[in-house]
């Protein structure tokens, strides 16, 4: 399996780095599955005081799922189910991390990778950096674990809009939405972000971690079904679903049917 993951350290802050640099870090299966690994497992240890999340290079935090491999490891609910398990036990990693976490955003934050920034604690991008979630033009949903982050963060109104729209819209925005906490001239992203990630690993850690689980306890929680939950990976059964993806994958416009 390739190093698609990243660490590497610095005292008392750890960066985990999206490493697929060639396609915009877009998310794969080994992907997930290892950032997932790798998130539970720094949260075992004592030592990071605070998690800093990156994509490699500066081109994109992460540019979304990668669509090539839909037709192999998503084609239908049956296969779409258990990889989007996948994701949102990735997704809980990220989020339930014992430790603070920062994402630095440089360049694209589309569709997964806006998930996983909402996961975080704390989100630093530079003036460029866009943002969105396009993937009404695919006939996809949010599955329930890959929704859950974004509408703690964004709210109803503003993650119904992300969705129906489907639009990519810039860090000025994303600022508005409340999507990131600091928007900062490009050269100056790893600066903030790494200085951010100083002044919290300069507090005392034990805090930090029982401010984070407080924070937790406080946030209602919805709980599913199974037929609920199921109902998530429906799209993956749909025609459009298949329109959409064909169509991206030709780089043409999708002529959906609604069914």
């Amino acid at each position: 399996m390739a190093n698609t993951i990243l660490v590497e350290r610095d005292g008392p802050i750890a960066t985990v780095v999206l490493n697929n640099p060639e396609r915009l870090n877009a998310l794969n299966r080994a992907m997930w599955e290892q950032l997932g690994a790798v998130m539970r497992a720094l949260s075992g240890e004592d030592t990071p005081r605070c998690v800093v999340v990156r994509g490699a290079g500066d081109q994109a935090f992460a540019a979304g799922a990668d669509i090539a491999e839909f037709a192999a490891e998503r084609a239908d609910s049956k296969q779409a189910k258990p990889y989007g398990n996948l994701i949102h036990e990735t997704m809980q990693s990220v989020a339930q991390c014992r430790h603070p976490t920062v994402a630095l955003i440089q360049g694209a934050c589309i569709g997964g990778g806006l998930e996983i920034a909402a996961m975080c604690d704390m989100r630093i991008c530079g003036e460029t950096s866009r943002f969105g979630v396009p993937i009404n033009k695919l006939g996809l949903t949010m599955a329930y674990g890959e929704l859950q982050g974004l509408l703690a963060l964004a709210g109803r109104a503003v993650t119904l809009e992300i969705l129906l729209e489907g639009r990519v819209f810039d860090a000025q925005e994303a600022y508005r939405k409340r999507l990131v906490n600091r928007v900062v001239p490009d050269d100056k992203v790893e600066e903030e972000a790494y200085a951010c990630a100083s002044r919290i690993a300069a507090g005392a850690p034990l805090v930090a971690r029982w401010n984070k689980q407080y924070i937790e306890r406080l946030t209602v929680r919805v709980k599913l079904n199974p037929e609920e939950w199921d109902e998530g990976f429906a799209c993956f059964d749909t025609g459009d679903y298949k329109i959409g993806v064909e169509a991206f994958l030709k780089k043409e416009k999708p002529k959906f049917k609604g069914k």
